[in-house]
């Protein structure tokens, strides 16, 4: 195997998981995704996190490639997950005497998903570690985006071991570093990444890089994606941007429709935005798209629109699904449009109107529900819809 280097002794220990469908059995991974760990050989050896438990008899097999029959003093666990710590329990099987590392709520994890742990060392923030001529320093950054989180800094060669911070979705076909690889093709995957995984926890995000200005940051080492040694601003300035809420002019319009009509209502508002000058249009079928690639354009996007077809008195269930989703992702300063249909009783708009409730996103129009096929009145409702959304966004000096 290629040993690949951070610095003179610090080894990237990675794995390409090409055959996983749906990471954390939600989010489709069409282009996979990687599992990263790192190693310093140092008079102390540390690993700093671990990999997915499938993964554990070629990566035993690495690390012993690297340090022969030495020992490994220490386990850093920035983050619990399972994709992470798959392979805690083989490495304090095979390294007897090994320390984890933690901060306070890391251990109860370690024995609530594989086993008690004996040896362990609490750190805190600004606590060090010192390898022999490798210093480590240790941040906790909660609920980015679990709460036991942290990352680790290499005082020695300004390399940030962040977790699943600043990772990505997509597997790392060849190039490692981002000075490898076409990061056109990245974008779109680290941004689903952050949107599915971390877009919960914004104004933590947020909290977590205000605390991290003061480090000396020159490479930054995820758990997933690329390393980050030569270009930190490209994917720091997309963290700032997305946990801040900072969206574009554009608008997203999902509907869900058994048999056409609403269907044609959104057709009708999406030619209507774009004859009033707006170009970022994204309209979505409920049950063609899953709701990963829709939050994402959510995160991208001002303007929302969103309709549905009456189904048993209540919403098109994939809608729901949709919207429930985005409760609970709580996307922060959207303008937001209603519309639906129905055949012979409502329910569609009106639990719309509940999620509009809920989520508190500016309402630009009234809501519009067309019964049975659309007909001239309502289509000149879809229109006022339109051009009251348009006039929001175009209004907005902050939008570009």
């Amino acid at each position: 195997m290629h040993q690949i280097k951070l610095a003179d002794n610090i080894y990237f220990l990675g794995f390409n998981d090409r055959r996983t469908h749906l990471f954390e059995n939600i989010w489709p991974i069409p282009h996979g995704v990687s599992y990263n760990s790192y190693l310093i050989v140092d008079e102390k050896i540390a690993l700093v996190d671990t990999v997915e438990q499938s993964y554990v008899d070629d990566y035993l097999g690495q690390i012993e490639g690297i340090i022969g029959d030495r020992k490994i003093d220490y386990l850093i666990i920035n983050h619990m997950e399972p994709d992470h710590s798959g392979a805690i329990k083989p490495i304090m099987a095979k390294y007897p005497g090994i320390t984890l590392v933690g901060n306070k709520k890391t251990f109860g994890f370690v024995e609530s998903f594989y086993t008690k742990p004996t040896n362990t060392l609490e750190v805190y923030d600004g606590h060090t570690l010192d390898l022999g001529g490798t210093k480590l320093q240790f941040q906790t950054i909660p609920m980015v985006h679990w709460p036991e989180t942290m990352v680790t800094f290499d005082e020695t060669h300004n390399i940030l071991f962040s977790g699943d911070a600043f990772g990505s979705y997509g597997t790392l076909d060849g190039g490692v570093f981002d000075d490898e690889i076409n990061l056109d093709f990245y974008e779109v995957e680290i941004m689903r990444y952050f949107t599915n995984i971390v877009g919960k926890y914004c104004p933590h995000t947020q909290r977590a890089m205000k605390k991290l200005t003061h480090l000396d940051i020159k490479m930054i080492a995820a758990t997933h994606g690329p390393i980050w040694r030569s270009d930190l601003n490209w994917v720091l300035s997309r963290y700032d941007k997305w946990s801040s809420y900072n969206t574009e002019k554009g608008v997203i319009i999902v509907y869900g429709s058994m048999y056409g009509n609403t269907q044609k209502m959104a057709e009708v508002i999406a030619r209507q935005l774009a004859e009033r000058g707006i170009k970022n249009i994204r309209v979505y079928d409920a049950s063609k798209t899953h709701s990963s690639y829709i939050i994402n354009d959510i995160f991208k996007y001002k303007g929302f629109i969103v309709g549905s077809c009456a189904y048993n008195n209540a919403m098109f269930p994939n809608v729901e699904i949709l919207l429930t989703t985005i409760e609970h992702m709580a996307p922060k300063n959207h303008y937001l449009g209603v519309f639906g249909n129905y055949a012979w009783n409502g329910g569609g708009v009106k639990n719309l109107m509940k999620f509009a409730e809920k989520i508190k996103w500016e309402l630009v129009h009234d809501p519009i529900e067309e019964k049975g096929a659309l007909k001239a009145d309502k289509f000149e409702e879809c229109i006022k819809l339109a051009n009251a959304m348009a006039d929001k966004l175009l209004a907005d000096e902050d939008l570009k």
